[in-house]
């Protein structure tokens, strides 16, 4: 039986590589877009109808809840159904809630499109970081994986550049319809050039395996194969969480979700509130919006130096030195006076907190084999989204209570040091860079 697994490790990229790689990027483009779209809007929205900051806190609560849900129960159909259906149906699910909140005419509809929009959310994340992460050689995994991921804040800043314009110019709901517009515009590449993932063909063998698999090894250059390999253990087990905490995995998953709920709980406070924290400050709507953006564009840097400096120094070392820094700036932030330091810092702490987040998901990408990582990434995505639900919902009280923004940063560097000690107690064999091996 050929060994596909050494012949794409032994192989440059393809052009099939390159356009998985790609499109996975782009659908996170659409992650960070949809998510980050009611933050910008929510000044404007807040203005217009009167909301109290707590209630803006429920309705990003909301998305949230929908993205833990999406992450935990959807995502995991991709090892069962395959990443590449699972994607497309987050697709049509973004598309069609981002375009009728433009219409929304109450909180309580707000709210509930908020939360249908997450779940296909959620289950994006996971599926298009397991796809990438199975097309990417194993000795450029955490980078190929870094790229991928660098695709949220690019979309978080690149819509945050949009809504700067459109917002002040035509309001809140304009900047729903380009978002909806744009997500929907990018089915037919995930139809077109997406392809299902050859690692999860060869392994859990569904109908019709070996003529898909060969296919996809004739685009990439590969040989054909004549037959599959026998079914693993975990190909044969019946999908599910429980699967995660079989003898052995369980304290790594435990451990793991600790570090995600903690991680999560503090990024969706910075990327909810920080337009407008900002804008209490007396900065302008505009100049609030940039500050979110700024943010966005130091995360885009934090992925990708994450995902080169994991392969260098390791993951466990590299996670914790990100977040050491966004601790550092965050506690020090209430000394912080020139509005251009202050955008630095907010693009310095971006940097900081997402690169330490993109570890964690380089991490589940190598912990978890192929048969189990949509579940593994997913319920882990969800377990992160539960800290996500709270943290916006903390932050409206904190800013309802007339908390500053100091104030509240200082609360919010609590969890980013739990995450730091729950990275120190993870065994150390799954947080190596370029040695890891592909599969536990």
């Amino acid at each position: 039986m050929t060994d596909v697994r050494s012949l794409i490790d032994g192989n440059r990229f393809t052009s099939l590589q390159i356009g998985v790689i790609t499109v996975c990027m782009i659908m996170n483009m659409l992650d960070g877009m949809d998510v980050m779209v009611i933050s910008y809007a929510a000044p404007s929205l807040s203005k217009e109808w009167g909301i109290p900051a707590t209630s803006l806190g429920y309705v990003f609560s909301a998305a949230l809840l929908g993205m833990a849900i999406g992450a935990a129960f959807l995502a995991p159909r991709a090892d069962t159904v395959g990443r590449r259906n699972i994607i497309i149906i987050c697709i049509f699910i973004m598309g069609i809630g981002v375009s009728l909140t433009a219409f929304v005419q109450s909180i309580s509809q707000l709210i509930t499109l908020r939360f249908f929009t997450g779940l296909g959310i959620g289950a994006m994340l996971a599926s298009t970081v397991t796809l990438s992460s199975e097309y990417a050689p194993d000795h450029q995994k955490n980078f190929v994986v870094g790229i991928v991921l660098a695709g949220y804040p690019i979309g978080a800043t690149l819509s945050g550049l949009v809504a700067a314009q459109i917002i002040p110019e035509y309001g809140w709901r304009a900047m729903f319809i380009a978002a909806g517009i744009a997500t929907i515009m990018t089915l037919p590449l995930a139809i077109f050039i997406l392809v299902e993932s050859w690692d999860w063909l060869l392994k859990k063998q569904p109908k019709n395996a070996l003529k898909k698999l060969n296919i996809i090894l004739n685009k990439m250059g590969q040989p054909s194969v004549d037959t599959l390999p026998e079914k693993t253990d975990e190909a044969k087990k019946k999908p599910g969480v429980r699967i995660l905490f079989i003898p052995g995995r369980s304290a790594t998953t435990i451990i793991y979700w600790i570090a995600f709920f903690m991680a999560f709980a503090t990024l969706y406070f910075l990327i909810t509130w920080i337009p407008n924290l900002a804008h209490n400050t007396g900065l302008s709507i505009k100049l609030a919006i940039y500050a979110g953006t700024v943010f966005s564009l130091g995360s885009i840097f934090g992925n990708l130096s994450q995902g080169y400096l994991s392969q260098i120094i390791g993951l466990r070392k590299s996670i914790i030195l990100f977040y050491l820094m966004s601790i550092i700036l965050m506690s020090i932030f209430g000394y912080l006076e020139s509005n251009w330091i202050i955008l630095i810092a907010f693009g310095l702490i971006g940097c900081g907190v997402s690169g330490g987040l993109i570890g964690l998901w380089i991490t589940g990408a190598r912990i978890y084999p192929t048969e189990i990582r949509n579940t593994g990434l997913g319920w882990a995505e969800g377990a992160g989204r539960s800290g996500a639900i709270i943290s916006p919902t903390v932050g409206g009280i904190l800013v309802g209570a007339g908390l500053s923004l100091a104030t509240s940063f200082i609360i919010f560097v609590i969890p980013l040091v739990i995450a730091c000690l729950s990275i120190g107690l993870m065994p150390s064999k799954e947080l190596k860079g370029i040695h890891t091996p592909h599969n536990v």
